[in-house]
């Protein structure tokens, strides 16, 4: 195995290979300082505006795949390998408007002008995959780009109109894939990447057992998968990060396989790419994912990253713990699997010792009478961090409760199951009094923080009707729905 000092991408139509970085640099700073590419805009700078919206391109099982993400908090040395688009390379046919620019041009979808370039990527991104969206898949594409002054309704009628101009088989960058990917494979060269100085050194392994190496050698650096919270502390807190080492696109950290018995995702895989295996095996996640981050954040952030953060409020722990999952740890040869209940196990600590980094998630397919639920408690509804989140399960056999993973993020300094509440369930019947019980447990599990988000009593009062809301919707009441 090689190692080469330098990475290499494309933007837009031009090869670039750069050696001096470091593992901080951001792919906006780059872009609008360096490329002096100033349509691409820095907003909130932590990934919640969508100015910043570029697409990223990267072979997929052997096809280009190309989705919208925050190049503001995307670091540059994760884009080896990769074709960057900017909002600068769009084009039409013979010098013109491109289809989505010409659809928000006619549909007045701009008024001050800042945030249009991140609403045309992410629709871009969209009309490429969806030439005909719903109104539902156009919002969900948007929850990540926020318009202060325009309003979302000509928006969404411009991403509506978007194929009156022209159809995604004629689009350039639909028409020059072949031509994309032959260039990214020839960049392809199984090498590591190790650039920039000792203390902001960034390293690109060459593979999951490289990375075991490499972790091994550097066992105190930063582990940088979706970079969608390491971002920030680069951004709003202005911490070193380096030496960091980048995983987010290794091809051996994103596999996803599944049977009758159980799912295994690799730890790179990403909300957006877990989305369909997840929510096909357990239809109450479906909701719930659409409410982790926006689209943009979807698309980088990682199920194993959101793990192995260890944050009290993430969003799949609660969830994935009710679903009785474990991960597998590695350090460099060995591996041993640990309940992911069991991982977390005070604020700012889980279960591993330095060179470990998670390398798989495991869940169990249920057998047996299990009723399922997620739920998410934030001020906004779209595109922002949990006051609570909750994951249920609870098994049923002949009316009765025989089994329950109660677990909640919000609540403690970890994500942590309800033992009490659990213990009020099992064994009685499948009734609204058991679960009013449960929700009068909860005062025994815990004894949650009051913060900007959230006050002690409300976490408590939410987790409490988030229980009983659980026995209306299991008992066929649609009114639980209703504040959804």
């Amino acid at each position: 195995m090689g190692v080469r000092s330098e990475i290499r991408f494309l933007l837009n139509d031009r090869d670039i290979s750069i050696s001096d970085l470091g593992a901080s640099n951001t792919l906006l700073d780059f872009l609008r300082l360096d490329q002096r590419l100033t349509g691409t805009k820095e907003g909130c700078a932590e990934g919640d505006c969508g100015a910043c919206t570029v697409l990223v391109g990267r072979l997929h099982e052997g096809q280009m795949r190309y989705e919208a993400v925050n190049a503001c908090i995307r670091f540059l040395a994760s884009v080896d390998g990769c074709h960057v688009v900017t909002i600068e390379h769009l084009r039409g046919k013979d010098g013109a408007l491109h289809p989505v620019q010409q659809a928000m041009v006619e549909e007045h979808g701009s008024q001050c002008g800042f945030c249009t370039p991140g609403f045309v990527m992410s629709l871009y991104a969209l009309w490429m995959e969806v030439p005909e969206p719903s109104e539902h898949q156009i919002e969900t594409a948007l929850q990540g780009n926020l318009c202060r002054c325009t309003g979302y309704a000509p928006i969404i009628r411009a991403a509506h109109a978007i194929s009156r101009y022209g159809t995604p088989a004629s689009d350039f960058l639909v028409q020059e894939r072949a031509v994309v990917a032959a260039k990214l494979n020839a960049l392809s060269d199984g090498s590591r990447v190790e650039a920039g100085p000792d203390d902001n050194r960034a390293i690109i392994p060459a593979s999951v057992d490289d990375l075991a190496e490499v972790l091994v050698a550097n066992p105190n650096a930063t582990i940088v998968a979706g970079a969608t919270d390491v971002g920030l502390w680069v951004t709003k807190f202005l911490r070193p990060i380096g030496p960091a080492i980048f995983i987010g696109l290794m091809d051996d950290l994103k596999s996803i396989n599944s049977d009758a018995d159980r799912i295994r995702l690799g730890a790179g895989v990403s909300y957006s790419e877990a989305e369909e295996t997840l929510t096909s095996a357990f239809p109450h996640l479906a909701e719930y994912w659409s409410r982790i981050a926006g689209w943009q954040v979807r698309n980088m952030g990682t199920i194993g990253g959101n793990i192995a953060n260890g944050s009290p409020i993430g969003d799949t722990p609660p969830v994935l713990i009710a679903l009785n999952a474990s991960i597998t740890l590695r350090r460099g040869a060995e591996r041993r699997q640990v309940a992911l209940q069991d991982f977390f196990v005070a604020y700012g600590k889980q279960d591993r010792v330095a060179g470990d980094f998670v390398e798989e998630i495991h869940i169990p397919v249920s057998q047996g009478d299990w009723r399922h639920a997620a739920y998410k408690i934030s001020k906004r509804r779209d595109e922002d961090i949990s006051s609570v989140a909750v994951g249920l399960a609870v098994e049923v056999e002949n009316g009765r409760i025989v089994a329950a993973r109660l677990a909640f993020g919000g609540m403690a300094a970890t994500p942590k199951r309800a033992a009490q509440a659990e213990a009020a369930l099992v064994g009685q019947a499948m009734a609204e009094a058991s679960f009013e019980a449960a929700a009068q447990a909860l005062t025994q599990d815990f004894a949650p923080l009051t913060d900007w988000r959230a006050s002690a009593e409300y976490r408590l009062k939410v987790a409490q009707n988030l229980l009983r809301r659980f026995w209306l919707e299991q008992n066929g009441d649609d009114t639980a729905r209703l504040s959804a």
